[in-house]
């Protein structure tokens, strides 16, 4: 028997706005608690206060978690909240973890000219920003 074919809507702007403020209240949720053990409340209130390592550390660790979250759910906490998944462009399955990992770096690609990489994705016919352009993913409404 032939799969029905089933249409693919590609995630806006404003979709994936919402899901990345999601994913930072979810994020700030989790890291705040653990830093404050880690290192009292004043390491988050003192604006002199020297992270040294750590904050080398807390930022590989919180790259990790984002890819495993892509690369095993298709999407971080705040897509899936708003019914989003990320997706190879081509065959609409989990892009490949090298894909992943360029995704995440290819993000300075999208901020340093002023954001603009982000801001394309209003524009563009896939609602692709230059991240997703670079690793070959589309964001798309949950298939």
């Amino acid at each position: 028997m032939n799969e029905p074919v089933t249409q693919i809507i590609y995630a806006g702007f404003w979709a994936r706005f919402l899901a990345a403020m999601l994913d930072i209240i979810v994020q700030s949720a989790v890291l705040i608690p653990i830093l404050i053990y880690l290192f009292g409340i004043d390491a988050l209130i003192a604006p002199d206060h020297d992270w040294g390592y750590s904050n080398w550390i807390i930022n590989a660790i919180s790259c990790a978690v984002i890819i495993l979250f892509w690369k095993y759910k298709s999407a971080t906490p705040g897509k899936m909240i708003m019914g989003l998944k990320l997706v190879d462009a081509d065959s609409f399955q989990t892009p490949p973890t090298g894909r992943l990992i360029l995704r995440l770096f290819a993000y300075y690609v999208s901020i340093l000219p002023l954001c603009l990489g982000f801001l394309w994705i209003a524009f563009d016919k896939r609602k692709q920003g230059f991240h997703d352009k670079i690793a070959r993913t589309v964001v798309v409404w949950g298939r």
